[in-house]
């Protein structure tokens, strides 16, 4: 099985795709039914970090003739136990955005269980929105046998000001096996700082730390140890205690430092421990909610295939820089769902002209402009690239994208001149599905040159087509990626590791 990321519905993708029993670990962090818009947050172009911030999927499940569908297809098809369950939910929710979400939940983790091979393991995460319901679900499908635990993730102090309940400091991790022979190699919690700094050795070589006054209830028997007077003795090659099902030493949302200003991005540490805990090396992982792609890029570190998949062309885009920016050539993977020719191209455009937008920046790297105000009041900028090429990384640079998938005119590239000088920046491209006219090649010519302190000149505005990016490998006129420190988006730590990969190229 290859690498891959998936664009589309994943109820669709699991169904046409993913074959039965083939997968050994699936962890999935669906959207919680808080009817609120999830926005991606950007850095400005000093890095610092941006009030402008791209819509990236509306939170919100509404019971329309779409629910209604999957509602009787799940009592018409899927086993009485899970129907019984849904029917009686409705009877207690009626016809409301919760049941909504909860329909289309229970379809998709139905299909879930379907590709789960016998020895696999879920982990679905969730909050208190919807997590009691959800524990239902998940008992109707994999059988309340099946249940191994309730992981309590917390994440530490809980922020906002609420005025009659307490702060939320945690959420819910539902880990089910398919059955009882799943694979398992139980985590450890690490050793603490304090407890490390606290170690001294004996003359046997052994290391011990005086004085622990918690002694045996926190010292498990997976350790040597013995206890001599004040002495308990530690056995490093294990590296930590066993774990409970509370985990509070995993951190919380990534800080500035791990984070890609994806709204529920979640810590690297928590998807090691629980991709380690239930899969091999060369396990098969997914991810139907794959989001920034945490999973994904942790599942490649630890050595096991992977699937993503996300219903946004953003979600890919944000993917794909980051698996670049991790792995670098040492990664092989494709991406399946998007257009590869013009007639997918206009098809996506038709159904969804902000899908076609994304995917289009996609292509060269552009970042989506920021969507702080409603979708269409843009101010003629769809995306940009921010870069630099002056030797002393004096300024950051600008480039400004405008994407068209209609009919296309004269004025429209005046009309990017116009942005281009108000904007102060370097250089504009018009992507466009149709062919340009002559009028606007023209047009784009009298718009003159960029000079770059390298001495080349640049076409101030530039036309590409979809026919230029797909079959022609065309791209915009603009300094070289080597010459410049590319700051469009906020890049992935560099993985390092000493089992070299074997090189490859991005598919």
């Amino acid at each position: 099985m290859e690498n891959t990321l998936y664009y589309g519905d994943n109820l669709d993708i699991l169904r046409e795709y993913i074959k039965d029993e083939s997968i050994d670990l699936i962890y999935l962090d669906p959207p919680f039914n808080s009817n609120k818009n999830y926005n991606v947050l950007f850095d400005e172009k000093n890095g610092t970090q941006s009030h402008a911030q791209i819509e990236a999927f509306e939170d919100t499940w509404h019971w329309d003739i779409k629910a209604e569908k999957i509602y009787l297809e799940i009592l018409e098809n899927l086993p009485n136990r899970i129907a019984s369950l849904i029917k009686a939910l409705r009877c207690f929710l009626g016809e409301n955005d919760m049941m909504a979400y909860l329909v289309m939940m229970a379809i998709r983790i139905h299909e879930l269980h379907r590709t789960l091979k016998s020895n696999g393991s879920i982990y679905l995460h969730c909050d208190l929105t919807a997590s009691h319901y959800l524990k239902l679900l998940m008992d109707a499908i994999f059988g309340i046998k099946c249940f191994r635990n309730e992981i309590i993730w917390n994440y530490g102090r809980g922020a906002g000001n609420i005025k009659h309940a307490l702060p939320k400091g945690h959420e819910t991790i539902l880990f089910y096996s398919k059955d009882n022979k799943a694979y398992w190699k139980s985590p450890l919690k690490p050793y603490s700082e304090k407890l490390l700094k606290s170690l001294r050795k004996d003359e046997r070589g052994y290391y011990y730390t005086r004085g622990q006054r918690t002694g045996r209830r926190k010292i498990s028997n997976w350790e040597k140890e013995s206890r001599i007077g004040l002495k308990t003795y530690v056995d490093l090659e294990k590296g930590g205690t066993k774990c409970t099902d509370v985990w509070d030493d995993l951190g919380g949302y990534p800080t500035r430092k791990e984070g890609l200003g994806y709204p529920t991005q979640k810590p690297e540490a928590l998807l090691t421990r629980i991709i380690r805990a239930s899969s091999k090396k060369n396990d098969l992982v997914l991810d139907p909610f794959c989001g920034c792609g945490t999973t994904i890029s942790v599942a490649e570190k630890l050595k096991r295939k992977w699937i993503g998949i996300d219903i946004t062309h953003l979600a890919i885009s944000l993917m794909k820089h980051r698996l670049e920016n991790t792995f670098g050539n040492a990664i092989n993977f494709k991406v399946a769902g998007e257009p590869v020719d013009i007639e997918g191209s206009e098809a996506l455009a038709k159904q969804d002209p902000y899908q076609f937008q994304w995917w289009a920046l996609g292509l060269i790297g552009a970042r989506p402009y920021d969507s702080e105000k409603k979708r269409g009041a843009d101010r003629g900028i769809d995306g940009c690239i921010y870069f630099h090429d002056d030797p002393n990384m004096k300024k950051t640079k600008q480039i400004i994208i405008q994407v068209k998938s209609g009919h296309v005119n004269r004025g429209m590239i005046d009309a990017l001149k116009g942005v281009v000088e108000r904007e102060n920046a370097e250089l504009g491209v018009f992507i466009t599905l149709q062919s340009p006219t002559k009028p606007m090649i023209k047009e784009a010519i009298s718009s003159g040159f960029y000079k770059s302190p390298s001495g080349k000149n640049y076409q101030k505005i530039q036309l590409l087509t979809i026919e230029d990016l797909l079959y022609k490998n065309k791209n915009i006129e603009r300094p070289p990626k080597i010459a410049i420190n590319d700051v469009t988006f906020k890049k992935a730590k560099k993985h390092i590791n000493d089992n070299k990969y074997i090189q490859g190229k991005l598919l």
